[in-house]
């Protein structure tokens, strides 16, 4: 399920505050973008524990009008993509290199799945 729930941000000290209405959580940031990521993060998180407990997530409502010293936004969820991403089990996968290079990544003792899951994640900008 995609959705865009509004979320009120109010800055706190050296902290932004981020309330969201809809579902009862709240968060912080140490800016606004962070703010914002946060609160995606804080959603999604409240969201695949509703899914798991068998409870279903309510849709978004309206965008609130802001009061002085608010800010007010949507945050975007696609709660599958999160919860996929959340996944972190180990994956069996076999993979074919030049025999040299095997023998020298062994003899610098390198953990072939670390260093295979590094460069996925930097090919992948994840």
């Amino acid at each position: 399920m995609k959705a865009a729930y509004p979320i009120v941000i109010v800055k706190s000290g050296k902290w932004y505050v981020v309330d969201v209405p809809d579902i009862g959580i709240g968060t912080q940031g140490k800016d606004v973008p962070d703010a914002i990521a946060m609160a995606r993060d804080a959603i999604g998180l409240w969201g695949i524990c509703q899914e798991d407990a068998g409870k279903a997530i309510p849709e978004p409502s309206a965008l609130p009008v802001a009061k002085e010293g608010e800010i007010v936004t949507l945050v975007d969820i696609d709660f599958e993509h999160y919860r996929k991403m959340q996944d972190n089990r180990a994956v069996r996968k076999n993979c074919t290199i030049p025999s040299w290079l095997n023998e020298a990544a062994e003899r610098e003792g390198l953990n072939f799945s670390a260093v295979l899951t590094q460069a996925l994640k930097e090919k992948l900008g994840a």
